[in-house]
């Protein structure tokens, strides 16, 4: 039996897209009902709502807001529903940490400052002017290959003596540094980069914050509690299985390629907003093989030349099956 004591936000976590209608404007119920849907049939513990793969760059505060009201009132009850608050203006995340307290989040996700490059002490400055402008928990997000600044171990180690910075969503891929601040913190680490999920686990991470836990999210529930358990192997073979999912899924940038498995699948996604765009026909064909690669059971089971309208999906029939 594997413990793992400190999961301050559970242990399955998806970072939710957040669906559009076709005119480019929110759709906020189908934000509900997908939130509803990655909770009540995916097994997640937790969302993520206005991180990148939500397209935060590009909502406005007041959507971010509305968004984030209508998931807290689906699944806030079961769910820890997170905010992103994260901007590359301390004053303007600042703003958002408390509008999203107003608003019923649970935890704050706060991704490293980007384009502006900080030094460290302003990252140690910004995030506890974060952690200290409300009362809610808060996961730092290091991801450098988009932000171009890393959080360097030993700011995360300062960074963990503020009492509600409790995590970090660790997509830097260096396992070795990602231990040594374990080692030395009560940080509880999310892995970040879903083809790294089990091998964070080994080395002591709490658990994932996901993009394929919208279409795999029961198998990855699945694999952590077997890991939980001692049976390393069953997880083993369900990463193994999973590979094809991890790596068709970021052919591109993920908010693409999942909207588009989404909207495959009959589930609320719609389009995404410029600067992105949305799947080309080539790569919906790509996505058909990858999870049908992978077992998962649904419309994909069709040939890959095979398109499949969203509204022509029996969500009733996904649900029958693994998804």
């Amino acid at each position: 039996m594997v413990e793992n004591q400190n999961r301050p936000f559970g242990k399955m976590l998806t970072a939710m897209v957040t669906p559009m209608l076709e005119d480019g404007e929110i759709d906020y119920e189908g934000a509900a009902r997908l939130a509803t849907y990655l909770v009540d049939e995916q097994h997640n513990d937790g969302l993520i709502i206005s991180g990148t793969t939500g397209e935060s760059p590009t909502t406005s505060d007041d959507e971010k807001d509305r968004l984030l009201r209508s998931v807290v009132e689906a699944v806030g009850d079961r769910a820890t529903v997170v905010a992103g608050v994260g901007t590359n203006d301390t004053r303007h995340s600042l703003k958002l940490a408390r509008s999203a307290e107003k608003a019923g989040a649970q935890g704050l996700l706060a991704v490293t400052p980007y384009y502006n490059k900080p030094p460290q002490e302003g990252l140690v400055r910004h995030f506890t002017s974060i952690a200290d402008a409300t009362e809610l928990p808060v996961m730092l997000y290091d991801i450098p290959h988009r932000t171009g600044t890393p959080i360097a171990s030993e700011t995360l180690v300062r960074l963990a003596e503020h009492p509600r910075i409790v995590a970090n969503k660790d997509a830097k891929d260096n396992l070795g540094a990602s231990s040594w601040v374990m080692e030395r913190t009560d940080l509880a680490f999310y892995c970040g980069t879903d083809i790294l999920n089990l091998p964070m686990m080994s080395v002591g991470g709490a658990g994932f914050v996901s993009v394929v836990g919208h279409i795999v999210g029961s198998d990855l529930r699945d694999m952590i509690d077997a890991f939980d358990a001692g049976e390393v192997a069953q997880a083993l073979a369900i990463h193994r299985r999973l590979t094809p999912v991890y790596t068709g899924i970021f052919r591109t940038q993920g908010v693409i390629t999942v909207k588009a498995v989404l909207n495959l699948f009959g589930l609320p996604s719609g389009p995404v907003r410029t600067p992105l765009a949305d799947a080309s026909s080539e790569l919906q064909a790509l996505l058909r093989e990858d999870l049908a690669a992978a077992g998962v059971k649904g419309p994909i089971g069709l040939a890959p030349h095979q398109a499949v309208p969203a509204s022509a999906v029996n969500v009733e029939r996904l649900a029958e099956g693994s998804v």
